[in-house]
């Protein structure tokens, strides 16, 4: 009896520190010297900019003067201004874009912004849609950048997409931004360095416009970026990392747009890790699907703070069951999994994080993932499953 618990509970560690190889192995090969990419080879597409956007008066017109100028004749950029009670529209409107209004209460959330501006562009396509949130801004040469990505590769481009700290932030949105940057930037990185796809991330993001009936836009997904990225693997279209077009907004100053922003992201990820990875593990292996494995081996890792709890409080349990019943196996595997996750956390920060956070607060992320402990109660017992707009700093 003792050896099968031995087993299964030595079995069921070793799934635990599943997710912290993979993100060992990504940060690993995101750190290997940076190849040069290929010179874009075709001409510039026809685009489409879509912008969605509810309530965002007090951001929409730096996003659209950060794309406007990128624009060349024959492209468009709409704004589809959902469930508006501000002056979005007349806001967007001024700036210079197109701009349809959509008003639907019962059918709430981006997805369904997304496919009611593709059925307004569906009378005069572009060649590439390209999705950008309305509280970001683009980088220079992103949409030729992108669009040529996404045309050369005949698959969906995702950005580099950043979210950063506003000055004067404290250790908290710090760790944040770093842990944004790990999971958007070193990452797709990693992946993108043996030739594997990236998830996609919500802004910033190309599609072929032939390739749109491929997925099903119209969702209240509260993280339907994620949702739509596996649908195109599915498909044959794994999503291209491109870091080259970088796209960046940044993180609510408010606590309850922090709170608002992480619950959303996190339930949501969480549900579609509990929901769907069995079942995407059995697809991809069955169907000798490689992208597809690597997206949801991917997909596996959970936020960094959830992973650091996890790990600890197995790596407590385990040498408590070894103390009480002398069995080592499962104690030597969740310290190594201990040992792999700072190891990791390090290479990452001295790669990419010294920049973003200072050792010293580096030091604090134990804190902040304790902090969260009642966000991850949550997903436990009221998850949040509907799209629920993050507050802005002055709205």
């Amino acid at each position: 009896m003792m050896t099968l618990f031995n087993g299964l509970f030595s079995g069921l560690l070793i799934l635990i520190v599943l997710p912290v190889l993979v993100l060992f192995v990504q940060v690993l090969l995101a750190c290997l010297p940076a190849r040069s990419l290929p010179p874009a080879r075709g001409l510039r597409p026809r685009v489409a900019v879509l912008v969605p956007a509810h309530n965002e008066s007090s951001v929409i017109v730096a996003t659209l003067n950060s794309i406007l100028p990128q624009l060349a004749q024959g492209d468009r950029l709409l704004v589809v201004a959902d469930n508006c009670s501000d002056d979005t529209t007349a806001l967007a409107r001024a700036a210079g874009a197109e701009v349809v209004e959509r008003s639907n209460l019962q059918q709430r959330g981006k997805g369904y912004a997304l496919d009611f501006g593709v059925r307004h562009l569906a009378g005069a396509a572009p060649d590439v849609l390209i999705i950008v949130d309305a509280d970001c801004q683009v980088s220079e040469g992103f949409i030729e950048r992108l669009a040529i990505c996404c045309i050369d590769a005949g698959r969906p481009a995702q950005s580099l997409n950043l979210m950063l700290a506003p000055a004067g932030s404290g250790l908290k949105v710090q760790i944040a931004e770093f842990a944004w940057c790990v999971k958007n930037l070193v990452r797709p990185r990693g992946w993108a360095r043996i030739g594997l796809p990236c998830q996609l991330m919500g802004t910033g993001m190309a599609f072929a416009w032939r390739d749109l009936p491929l997925i099903e836009l119209a969702s209240g997904h509260i993280v339907e970026d994620l949702k739509m990225g596996l649908d195109f693997c599915r498909s044959g279209k794994p999503p291209l990392f491109c870091p080259d077009a970088r796209v960046t907004s940044y993180f609510p100053r408010s606590e309850e747009g922090l709170t608002t922003q992480r619950t959303r992201w996190e339930h949501g990820h969480l549900g579609v890790i509990l929901g769907d990875t069995p079942k995407l593990f059995m697809e991809s292996i069955g169907k000798r699907n490689g992208s597809l494995l690597a997206m949801t081996l991917d997909l596996l890792v959970p936020p960094l703070a959830l992973l650091t709890l996890v790990l600890v409080a197995a790596f407590v349990l385990s040498w408590l069951v070894f103390l009480l019943a002398g069995m080592l196996a499962p104690a030597l595997i969740a310290s190594a999994g201990v040992a792999l996750l700072g190891v990791t956390i390090l290479l990452a920060w001295s790669r990419f994080g010294r920049q973003i956070i200072a050792f010293s607060a580096l030091m604090y992320a134990p804190f902040y993932a304790v902090k969260k402990i009642p966000l991850y109660i949550g997903f436990l017992l009221k998850r949040q499953v509907e799209w629920v707009r993050s507050k802005r700093d002055d709205n």
